[in-house]
């Protein structure tokens, strides 16, 4: 397989960077997941736009256009031949001594990673439960998607390796926040609920996608600070993230629920595979 570092695509076995980065070091970086459709990138802007402010937040000078980055993909996806395709974005902030660093950090390592994916086809469902675990607070005003990942990493290993299952986290104050990889909604009569970002959450870019459609398909769209017991209440209950898109629970805190026989999550992914096909 072969990647993309600092504008060379090379085999993934070769890629290297200075143990003095800073995305080693102090976790200086930032990332972005997304997926590509018959070799077009679903969302990019969006997501080159939340990237470029957590650049800004991180203090490292780069910004992204679409242009710049449509070409590396085409690179990285010829050289590995596909299509359909898993794209991890990354930019860490680049060497610097060892101590914090005030200064912008000037010359960032960018490394895109690919592993294909098949065409994309019908919804699958997942279980969910709460963690034990609470989602920690920001480590700034608001949650960059960022390398500081030891929060998931411990919740992946509380929840065990089970693909069918996600793990839904808690604020220390006791509110709904979101999933180890995904964003949480649920449903009930003509209202679509979801965590306010005031809680610490990612605001994923599946998220502001489900929001906007949701409000198009007629739902009234209502974040804020929840309790389990909300979500139990529901109608219909489900994740979304960019790779996975959107996921349907079956079962959550051992409650049954419609899973991918919702009629909203039904309406919601037919607008998702129209949108993507779009592009």
């Amino acid at each position: 397989m072969f990647i993309y570092v600092n504008g060379s695509i090379i085999k993934k076995e070769e890629a290297v960077i200075s143990p003095f980065d800073h995305g080693y070091l102090y976790g200086m970086g930032l990332f972005e997941t997304f997926r590509v459709y018959n070799g077009h990138p679903f969302l990019l802007d969006d997501h080159l736009a939340r990237l470029n402010e957590g650049l800004k937040v991180l203090n490292i000078v780069k910004r992204f256009t679409r242009g710049e980055v449509k070409d590396a993909l085409k690179l990285l996806l010829d050289a590995n031949g596909f299509s359909n395709a898993y794209i991890r974005f990354n930019v860490s902030a680049g060497i610097g001594e060892v101590g914090l660093q005030v200064e912008p950090y000037e010359e960032p390592n960018v490394l895109i990673f690919a592993k294909t994916l098949p065409e994309a086809g019908e919804m699958a469902e997942k279980k969910a439960v709460l963690l034990r675990l609470k989602r920690n607070t920001p480590e700034g005003l608001t949650r960059l998607k960022s390398h500081h990942y030891m929060n998931n990493m411990l919740a992946k290993r509380e929840l065990g390796s089970a693909p069918d299952v996600e793990g839904i986290f808690l604020t220390a104050e006791g509110h709904i926040a979101e999933g180890i990889v995904s964003n949480i909604f649920w449903a009930k009569g003509n209202t679509i609920y979801t965590p306010s970002l005031a809680t610490g959450i990612l605001n994923g870019i599946t998220r502001q996608f489900i929001i906007h459609a949701s409000k198009r398909l007629g739902m009234d769209v209502e974040e804020g600070l929840f309790q389990a017991e909300d979500v139990i209440a529901a109608e219909e209950i489900f994740v979304t993230n960019s790779i996975q898109e959107i996921v349907p629970i079956s079962v959550f805190e051992g409650q049954t629920m419609p899973g991918k026989n919702g009629l909203f999550v039904q309406k919601l992914h037919q607008v998702y595979r129209q949108s993507c096909k779009k592009l």
